[in-house]
């Protein structure tokens, strides 16, 4: 059993990823349906945005009904199912959500669509519960912050897939058609989403992906410990603020940015897109960097990878904007702040809790020369945040769940009800800015990032006295 836990078991991991990429996919896809909706049903700006808020409502609403399922039951209800089981449920219930956007289009009702995507996310919060911990299980824990970037960087490739792809079904489909066509081309996208999502369920409750990974079931310390709750360990309680304040930084630092760019540097709106891009981008850039460690145990391999992966993923970024004949020139110059990623990676040695360090020190020191400087130097600054926030989920969520053993899937699911901070952070910038300036706003993302690195300094005891230590695996490899 220890022998096959010292490598990552692709097999079983590859299959599991799909549904970080549809995540990322349909997240991203939402902001493609703002403005369909918007004209389509004759919203305004405040009502065209119930779409976000439906869809990351939902999280919180599926872990809190997972919650009193598994109190009412008086038993995990995840253990009890399997983790297979739950992952093809959780499936099930997003294509569910799709099948309503039929419907939706054909009645023209604003709340059907809104439900649609509502249960779409609901299935996706007991997908999340289980495949975050499970990423981390398929192979050595040392290893496991490494899988769960990786996953990361799928995702990251569904959001910058996804919008492009409904986009084209959308508008490709409604252009002859004028904008009465639009709101019914939302259905065929959709509904081959949820013929994906049943593909995926099949594919997935055949594979080998374990039903009960070692890693969390409960073991002879667990039964000692005599911890009833997921919530009597600090790691977990402090790590659910964690995820709070990172979702939240890195929604708000970029949900502010084009009104930054609008009122206080003279941008045109239509010449903001490739800066928000780059700042998404930063995100894949910084984890296709963090996931070198789950590749491969050659040392002169990862030193070439660290510097091969950020660049590739840069690459792909120039790509589609030079696709979408956007100029290139401004963004050159950001090819020598990957390098501060790159050295700030190789520092971590693997570590996550020193890598959560690390970063939010340097997420700090970007969003402070931001509000200090002006012009481009601010522009690069802020959008160097990407960068920092890239690899901190994977972190904080492999600290935060570590040593929980059979409470682990009920951690994940308090951990997965937390990504409401995106949405509560952006508003507390916002309303910050309208009491001061936007400048000034991002004040809220650096006390954001001084909690994480708080987080960092503090689990890193509260784990060794667990007898869990991260740092043994890397001086072994020395």
């Amino acid at each position: 059993m220890n022998s096959e836990q010292n490598k990552t078991n692709w097999g079983q991991f590859i299959p599991l990823v799909t549904v970080f990429f549809f995540w990322g996919f349909v997240a991203a896809s939402n902001d493609i349906l703002i403005p369909v909706f918007r004209k389509a049903f004759d919203l305004t700006q405040g009502q065209s945005q119930l779409v976000s808020v439906a869809f990351y409502v939902a999280y919180t609403v599926g872990s809190i009904i997972y919650m009193l399922i598994s109190y009412l039951t008086k038993g995990d209800l995840i253990n009890r199912m399997g983790y297979k089981n739950s992952l093809a449920l959780g499936l099930v219930i997003s294509a569910l959500g799709t099948l309503l956007f039929y419907p939706a289009a054909n009645m023209h009702s604003f709340p059907l669509m809104l439900s649609g995507l509502f249960t779409v996310a609901l299935g996706f919060s007991l997908q999340q519960t289980v495949a975050n911990p499970l990423a981390i299980a398929l192979g050595p824990i040392t290893t496991g912050s490494q899988r769960l970037t990786l996953a990361g960087g799928i995702n990251n490739l569904g959001t910058t897939i996804g919008p492009l792809i409904v986009s084209f079904a959308i508008f490709g489909a409604a252009t002859t058609a004028g904008t009465e066509m639009s709101i019914e081309s939302v259905k065929v996208p959709y509904l081959v989403l949820g013929a994906a999502f049943l593909i995926v369920a099949v594919m997935l409750k055949l594979s080998s992906l374990p039903d009960k990974p070692a890693a969390v079931v409960e073991d002879a310390a667990d039964s000692q410990s005599g911890k009833t709750s997921a919530l009597q360990y600090p790691q977990l309680v402090l790590g659910m603020i964690g995820i709070f304040v990172y979702v939240g930084v890195e929604v708000s630092t970029a949900s502010n940015l084009p009104a930054f760019m609008e009122k206080n540097l003279g941008f045109l709106t239509q010449d903001i897109a490739p800066f928000i891009s780059l700042y998404w981008a930063s995100l894949m850039i910084g984890r296709w960097t963090g996931a070198v460690e789950a590749f491969t145990d050659n040392m002169s391999t990862q030193k070439i990878l660290r510097f091969v992966a950020p660049y590739l993923a840069f690459g792909v970024f120039l790509g589609v904007n030079k696709f979408m004949n956007h100029d290139l020139t401004p963004f050159y110059v950001y090819a020598l702040i990957i390098l501060v990623l790159i050295v700030a990676d190789m520092a971590s040695k693997g570590n996550p809790a020193r890598m959560l360090l690390i970063f939010s020190t340097l997420g700090i020191v970007a969003l402070a020369t931001g509000m200090a400087t002006n012009g481009m130097v601010s522009v690069y600054a802020f959008t160097s945040v990407g960068l920092f926030c890239s690899t901190l989920w994977p972190c904080i969520f492999t600290l935060a769940i570590s040593g929980l053993g059979k409470h682990t899937s009920q951690g994940s699911s308090f951990l997965i009800m937390m990504i409401m901070g995106g949405g509560i952070v952006s508003w507390l910038q916002g309303y910050v800015a309208d009491m001061t300036n936007i400048h000034v706003s991002y004040i809220v993302g650096v006390f954001c990032f001084a909690y994480l690195a708080f987080y960092a300094w503090k689990v890193s005891g509260i784990l060794k006295s667990q007898g869990i230590d991260f740092d043994k695996k890397v001086s072994g490899g020395h």
